[in-house]
């Protein structure tokens, strides 16, 4: 069962996701998942595991309601404060934000290429000290490529 969501920056319904999901995983949850009803994504995707490769996006799609390019980084796993987690979520953003502005977007999705771009970090548990400092020193650098970024922290209830 999913709990409530807590999220740095604004929630929103999204109605409809135009692109194709790579995570096959993630493709299959989306169809049936848009079939009868609206999507409630900050609920919904908390319950997805990430890819496990850092060069994977796990969701892009079009959020047409603030016409701007998403892309979803899901990450499960309890923070752990470890070097390698951070390095891997790190790494995990270089991958994002070089696809967004090495051209890779614009190559796959010419319709999109002008639009904002905001990368949303899905959470299972709330980032730690370290992880927190980390994701707000990315926060930063992003603000000067003009690309937002919101944490969403979905904790699950058992």
């Amino acid at each position: 069962m999913l709990g409530a969501c807590r999220a740095v920056g604004l929630r929103r319904r999204v109605e409809r996701w135009t692109l194709s999901v790579e995570n096959r995983q993630l493709k299959d949850f989306f169809e049936d998942q848009t079939s009868n009803s609206p999507l409630d994504e900050s609920i919904r995707l908390a319950d997805l595991k990430h890819s496990g490769k850092t060069g994977v996006i796990d969701l892009l799609a079009h959020d047409t309601r603030t016409d701007e390019v998403l892309l979803v980084m899901n990450e499960p796993r309890a923070w752990d404060g470890s070097d390698e987690q951070l390095h891997e979520l790190q790494e995990r953003f270089n991958a994002y934000v070089s696809f967004l502005l090495d051209g890779e977007l614009a190559e796959s999705n010419p319709e999109l290429a002008e639009k904002h771009a905001r990368i949303e970090l899905r959470c299972n548990h709330i980032p730690d000290a370290r992880a927190l400092e980390l994701i707000g020193m990315i926060h930063d650098q992003l603000a000067f490529q003009e690309i937002k970024m919101e944490v969403v922290v979905c904790e699950k209830k058992l």
